[in-house]
């Protein structure tokens, strides 16, 4: 093909034929690639399209333009191979091009096996903890190596061109001091990306969790490397460090299983029947579609002078779910209470003392506890 362009170009000078065969080779051998990747790439959608899941079409479409510029610097290398003049130009700009095309690629590759695998890992499930592990090291695993093929990446630009090569070789001889401080400057970085690698390996929490941390109480939202989002119940979001999650005492509500245990606390008068206050607490958890079946219980926890205290015990599917069901069960209490069992109501007392009755030393007047009755 070459000598066809000289043959061709064979009355132009001799600068202008080389560039305008090095052009000519270059744009054959574009046309040539993206043809290449449209075939291909159409016979990958079609396969991925057949099969039964998403995350093989997510794959194709993460992987369809990066993999296009790739064949695409692919093909100009091996046309580079037979123009010298295309050579000559592709020697300057490839050490810059081919690492951020292969750095590309790579990330492209980590992000949709990543994406791949977290829609695989279903976590809308009721007992879900298995996924949320799963997707929670997938996530940070995954955005490790990210950060390592961008610095990579980054590296191998920079090593390409001789005038930061011959800065970087210069400053290794005296890198010593350079090395102390900048370690010491990096060292809550540093400490923060080893946390990460820790919660990944560890895990003492995972995404989804309900977790209790500084007076909070809110779910694992997200995890990355050096800080955890917690998204906490009123819709504000916390950004903690994940040192934190390693080194002080939080609460893990979820930490074995996603079902949870409440209870709601109720207090009624000394004189109440309890009986009816258990069947109806019965029927309501029963009624109750947040409800998962598994414990509803009364029991009387306390007795003071003016009150019972009654604790209601209940489970749940998840946090949320069980957030839920403890507010239905304790306003439909409330509300039967106050319309079936008025008397139940918690009241303060105060007895009359007729006059003369308890007249001592330091007994009170009658003037005065009638004051105090209101």
């Amino acid at each position: 093909m070459t000598d066809l362009l000289d043959t061709l170009l064979g009355d132009l000078p001799t600068w202008l034929q080389q560039t305008l065969v090095a052009v000519l080779a270059a744009a054959i051998a574009v046309v040539i690639a993206l043809v290449v990747h449209a075939i291909l790439f159409r016979i990958l959608h079609r396969f991925a399209k057949a099969s039964d899941t998403d995350s093989d079409n997510l794959v194709v479409r993460r992987l369809a333009r990066p993999s296009r510029w790739a064949l695409v610097a692919l093909a100009i290398v091996l046309a580079a191979r037979e123009t010298p003049a295309l050579e000559a130009v592709w020697q300057r700009a490839g050490g810059l091009i081919m690492p951020l095309l292969v750095g590309w690629m790579a990330l492209a590759i980590v992000n949709a096996f990543v994406d791949a695998m977290v829609m695989r890992a279903d976590i809308s499930m009721a007992d879900n903890r298995r996924n949320r592990r799963r997707r929670t090291r997938i996530t940070i695993f995954g955005r490790i190596a990210t950060f390592m093929i961008v610095f990579l990446t980054v590296g191998l630009m920079l090593l390409s061109i001789p005038g930061v090569r011959d800065i970087g070789v210069t400053l290794m001889a005296s890198a010593g001091l350079a090395a102390l401080a900048v370690g010491a400057a990096a060292q809550p970085a540093l400490k923060a990306l080893i946390s990460g690698f820790q919660m990944a390996l560890t895990e003492p929490v995972v995404i989804g969790d309900a977790v209790i941390i500084g007076g909070e109480w809110g779910w694992i939202e997200e995890i990355r490397t050096t800080y955890v989002v917690v998204k906490v119940w009123d819709e504000r979001r916390m950004v903690v460090p994940t040192n934190k999650f390693l080194e002080e005492i939080f609460q893990n509500w979820t930490k074995t299983t996603s079902q949870l245990l409440g209870t709601v606390m109720l207090y009624v008068d000394p004189h109440s029947e309890l009986e009816p206050i258990r069947q109806k607490f019965f029927e309501i958890v029963s009624a109750n579609e947040r409800w998962d079946g598994r414990v509803k219980h009364m029991q009387i926890t306390e007795l003071t002078r003016d009150a019972i205290e009654v604790r209601f015990l209940m489970t749940a599917k998840d946090s949320p779910t069980l957030f839920d069901l403890r507010c239905d069960v304790r306003e439909a209490l409330i509300q039967w209470l106050a319309a079936a069992m008025p008397e139940a109501i918690v009241r303060s007392r105060v007895l009359p003392i007729t006059p003369g009755e308890g007249e001592g030393i330091g007994a009170p007047s009658a003037a005065v506890l009638g004051q105090m009755g209101g």
